[in-house]
């Protein structure tokens, strides 16, 4: 039996076999190393996407809690950074007792931050429940204010006469600036 191939077809067949050798070969030396370090570095990357969205969960939650702590202590911002009035303190005040009297005390350098004044009050009552609903409107007031223990109740006939300290925290912004101006000369 004769065999009957053209030339055409002999060129054909030979340059298929070189085409599948060169397949072969660029699959087992280029495509299947770079395909083992295309899964490597997928992995790599979804490990990155877990951590990223795990962070970002992190500052998502972190947003809205210091959000919510912000509309819900706005009160308390917005009187850390109000200046404190003594008149006005007085002004507000005064109707607890029948004498009110502020007197600022000079205190040591670390107590930057806030001011110290001493309060004498005098009332005309038998119980100090005037006492108590001033501090109820001293923690509704305008400002940050800590009343300072202990409390002196001295009975005098039918008035009661305290006397406490207190810290008024403001934030020093006439300091601030001025530390900030000097170290930028």
């Amino acid at each position: 039996m004769k065999i009957n191939i053209t030339r055409h077809h002999i060129y054909m067949i030979t340059v298929s076999v070189i085409l599948f050798l060169f397949v072969i070969l660029f699959s087992f030396l280029v495509l299947i190393p770079e395909g083992k370090e295309y899964r490597q570095k997928r992995l790599a990357l979804k490990k990155e996407f877990k951590e990223y969205y795990k962070y970002e969960n992190y500052h998502d939650e972190t947003v809205a809690k210091y959000k919510e702590l912000q509309s819900k202590n706005r009160h308390i911002i917005t009187a850390f950074d109000s200046i404190f009035n003594p008149q006005r303190f007085q002004k507000q005040h005064k109707n607890y007792f029948s004498s009110l009297i502020l007197s600022k005390l000079n205190r040591e350098k670390d107590e930057d931050s806030f001011a110290v004044y001493e309060v004498n009050t005098t009332s005309k009552i038998s119980s100090p429940t005037n006492f108590y609903d001033f501090l109820d409107a001293v923690n509704k007031s305008d400002w940050i204010i800590g009343v300072n223990f202990p409390i002196d109740f001295q009975r005098d006939g039918e008035m009661i006469k305290s006397s406490f300290t207190m810290k008024v925290y403001a934030n020093n912004k006439d300091k601030n600036s001025t530390k900030s101006g000097s170290k930028a000369k």
